[in-house]
């Protein structure tokens, strides 16, 4: 797992730049000794921005970037002048970046379009110099400010894949499978638990240059809401999904129980994720006949629309597009409870 080029949650230590301080100066020239305060004011600590980059699928570009110092604006300067800014440093994360501090778990920032810019960590305010100060009744104001301290600690940037649809079932159901016919993605396949220990995602080419996006999700066992198998460290990336595709296979012991459980780990999860549409695809049904057909459709929930498909054969994968697309562009008032 540490090896993988997949990261989807990183821990930084931040630090936006501290403002520079206001000079306290007076202007002595030839003719006039006592020409009055011209201290300027302190320059701007450096922010700390976050910019969406459509281009990004993981954080790996930031794993060994574990400090995060923005520059400290300069002190003001005679003349009235101020104080350069500090340099603000840009953080540039893949769409579906969350940002929230660690020890609060305050959600701060979310990026969700390409070249979206969010001020992430405010640098301090630069401090006013003497000349601000200077009234009728203070002409020669003795004080200026110091510069605003930075802001400062651990920060977590974490990663919820963008995808349309996501493609949820037990270990070896058939996600990667399906994933590898119906896009051009070449995910990890082979017959033993947890093939998938990383979310895939692959481009759904549809009619008329159609196009939407799939993800196939690590497979779900019971307890992962708790943390078995792989936990819920990729259960967040469901939350981002519009529409669900329970993946179950058709040599399953209990179709019904086997979707009970998946949906009972992300009501356990999130209760939210309820409110998807929910969609059922049967894998592996290239050696039923009509008949096993008949009693397996029995087992699955009425009011969940279902498909039997074969990546192997491709029986139903077209329709299987078709009522994906259709899942996508409506909006159905259908109930998962």
């Amino acid at each position: 797992m540490e090896k993988s080029n997949f990261v989807d949650q990183i821990r930084i230590f931040c630090r936006s730049g501290h403002g520079g301080a206001g000079s306290k100066h007076f202007m002595r020239t030839k003719f006039n000794p006592q020409a009055g305060p011209d201290g300027g004011d302190g320059g701007r600590g450096g922010h700390i921005i976050l910019r969406g980059n459509k281009n990004m699928w993981t954080l790996l570009h930031l794993r060994y970037y574990k400090n995060v110092l923005a520059e400290d604006g300069q002190g003001g300067n005679k003349n009235n002048m101020t104080g350069r800014d500090g340099k603000d440093i840009v953080i540039e994360v893949p769409l579906g970046t969350v940002a929230r501090d660690e020890e609060t778990e305050k959600q701060e920032v979310e990026i969700l379009e390409h070249g979206q810019e969010v001020v992430w960590i405010k640098g301090g305010r630069g401090g006013l110099g003497n000349a601000k100060f200077a009234t009728p009744t203070n002409q020669a104001p003795e004080h200026a400010q110091p510069g605003e301290p930075g802001i400062e600690g651990w920060k977590v940037l974490e990663l919820k894949v963008l995808a349309d649809v996501g493609l949820v079932g037990f270990p070896n159901a058939g996600k990667s499978t399906l994933l590898s016919v119906i896009t051009a993605a070449k995910p990890k396949i082979a017959d033993y638990a947890f093939t998938t220990i990383n979310p895939n995602l692959g481009i759904v080419a549809y009619r008329d240059g159609k196009s939407f996006c799939v993800a196939d999700l690590p497979g779900i066992i019971e307890g992962a809401a708790e943390g078995r198998g792989l936990g819920h460290r990729f259960l967040r990336h469901i939350e981002r999904n519009s529409v669900l595709l329970f993946v179950i296979p058709a040599d399953s012991n209990d179709h019904r129980k086997e979707f009970t459980i998946l949906v009972n780990e992300l009501e356990q999860y999130n209760p939210e994720l309820l409110h998807k549409q929910f969609l059922i695809a049967v894998s592996k049904s290239e050696m039923l006949d009509d008949e096993l057909k008949t009693a397996i459709k029995k087992e699955l929930p009425e009011n969940i629309p279902h498909i039997f498909i074969s990546s192997i054969t491709q029986q139903g994968l077209n329709e299987l597009k078709d009522m994906l697309w259709k899942a996508l562009n409506e909006s159905p008032e259908v109930s998962n409870a």
